[in-house]
């Protein structure tokens, strides 16, 4: 009896524990962002933007080093208050070229705000498109591989990413649709 007692125990947890076992899923977000258009184009216009920066940035870096240069080569032969101010126009341009380094390519620069201005709504896309795709699959968990996660191996049945893909794509041809 007391064998019976305690096989039937053991089946009942364990039945009991397959059936409230969560269903795993994984995604890759990063690989979704990539074949969505809209992000490509949006990602392009920053892009575009960041190399204007770039171009703006390295023509002050250009006129400092040629300024820096001509006061170094005219230095001997200035005086007083020549001198003080073409050394205050150097070190001005320095200034300035910091502060614009540090203003838009710092880590609370412009292209960071920018950056996470154009990768916002998407994410809130495929969220609302990971939360469908979750509920419709029955999925307890779903893992970013894209994001620092480790994943050493992973079936193909366990991976979501084309199916939340698809969600994101047919909303936006049905959009386009409407339009």
């Amino acid at each position: 009896m007391k064998n019976f007692k305690t096989i039937f125990t053991v089946f009942f947890l364990i039945c009991f524990g397959i059936s409230n076992a969560q269903k795993v899923g994984v995604v890759d977000t990063q690989a979704i962002l990539d074949k969505l258009p809209q992000y490509k184009e949006a990602e392009a216009r920053l892009n575009s933007q960041i190399d204007t920066w770039q171009t703006d940035l390295q023509n002050l870096q250009a006129e400092y080093e040629k300024k820096r240069s001509a006061f170094e080569n005219e230095k001997v032969l200035l005086i007083g208050d020549q001198l003080k101010l073409r050394e205050k126009e150097v070190m001005d341009l320095d200034k300035n070229i910091k502060t614009t380094t540090s203003l838009r390519f710092g880590t609370n620069g412009e292209i960071s705000k920018l950056r996470a201005n154009l990768v916002q709504p998407f994410q809130d896309q495929i969220w609302n498109a990971i939360k469908t795709m979750s509920e419709k699959n029955g999925l307890g968990i779903v893992l970013d591989k894209s994001n620092d996660v480790n994943v050493i191996f992973l079936q193909k049945r366990f991976d979501y990413t084309d199916k939340v893909l698809d969600i994101l794509l047919k909303g936006t041809t049905g959009k386009e649709k409407k339009n």
